[in-house]
């Protein structure tokens, strides 16, 4: 067996583990936690796709993670039944990422000014949902509170039945259903004909246009992939919470999503998982015992991956692995 299929084996053994397995080993207050870590997992692959493969240092991962969340929220307090507003707090993001990526990449705005222009977007958005505290700032019934938030929104329900919510502790299991949906989905779209030449054009973008391939198409569409996938993960954020406010714009989640991919190793999904896991789980441990500031302890991990493990933590493991089954098929041989 391949090392690819037995990866993807594990995968699917821990997904049915995550799924079913779980629910039953630990209290509901630990899902409802399980359930954060899941949302934030999912976000953190959206990234990971559009820059560990595309090579697009997106900086607007939030923005669109915080367009879905708002637009979730907006839209159920309006509608009551949750099933189309989770469509509209995928669909939003994915407009926005199809609109950005025409002129962006279309524009051939450098990579540099690309994570600019997308971090831009992230602080106009933080800067015009804090403006909006008066009550004259509402979409329908829904008031979008400025800084203070958008308290109470409704939960997900089963589809067509406002009357059966999914919450606390229910909603982990669809939630983990939906973290294997997009794993494994991108994992069969980087195995496609899309997946390989978005590879390629993150290896070598002039190549691959001499080679036929449209460059900028490719590009936008899986910046529109990253952005709905992030729209997603915002969707089940304020479901999770019934609550979202500017925060989720702001530089500091910003800059925890690029820390996951970091510690986790820029180029591998299951990388993306984990380093969101860990971080996430030690910055709510901190939280709670109030050992350190989080963000000072979160700084300083982030300074050291950097400079001690510049590969991140997969790809460290993976070599090393490597490293000791070739010694020890010399050592037999």
């Amino acid at each position: 067996m391949s090392r690819s299929a037995a990866g993807l084996w594990a995968m699917g053994a821990l997904s049915l583990v995550l799924v079913f397995g779980v629910p039953v080993m630990v209290e509901s207050f630990a899902l409802i936690d399980f359930t954060l870590f899941i949302a934030m997992a999912i976000l953190s692959l959206s990234l990971a796709f559009v820059w560990g493969f595309g090579g697009i240092l997106c900086f607007g991962q939030s923005a669109f993670f915080g367009l879905g969340a708002y637009t979730y929220a907006v839209a159920v307090i309006n509608m009551g039944d949750s099933t189309l507003p989770i469509l509209l707090g995928i669909l939003l993001p994915v407009i926005l990422a199809l609109v950005l990526g025409y002129f962006m990449f279309y524009g051939r705005v450098s990579d540099v000014y690309l994570a600019v222009i997308t971090l831009a977007v992230s602080l106009v958005f933080y800067y015009l949902i804090g403006a909006s505290a008066g009550d004259e700032y509402r979409i329908g019934a829904a008031r979008l509170g400025g800084y203070n938030g958008m308290p109470s929104v409704p939960p997900i329900n089963v589809p067509g039945d406002p009357s059966a919510p999914i919450e606390y502790e229910a909603l982990y299991v669809p939630a983990a259903v939906l973290l294997a949906v997009v794993y494994f989905g991108l994992r069969a779209l980087l195995a496609s004909d899309f997946g390989r030449v978005l590879v390629s054009i993150r290896e070598n973008e002039a190549r691959t246009e001499l080679l036929g391939y449209d460059a900028r198409r490719v590009k936008t569409l899986a910046l529109a992939v990253g952005a709905g996938i992030a729209g997603l993960s915002g969707v089940l954020f304020c479901a999770w919470g019934a609550y979202v406010s500017p925060t989720v714009f702001s530089l500091v989640f910003t800059a925890q999503i690029i820390m996951w991919i970091l510690v986790g190793g820029l180029g591998t999904l299951f990388g993306a998982i984990l380093g969101c896991v860990l971080i996430q789980y030690l910055a709510t441990w901190l939280g709670e015992t109030k050992i350190a500031d989080v963000n000072i302890v979160l700084g300083a991990i982030f300074v050291a991956i950097v400079l001690l493990v510049p590969s991140g933590f997969v790809p460290m493991f993976s070599r090393l692995a490597d490293s000791l089954l070739r010694r020890r098929g010399e050592a037999g041989s």
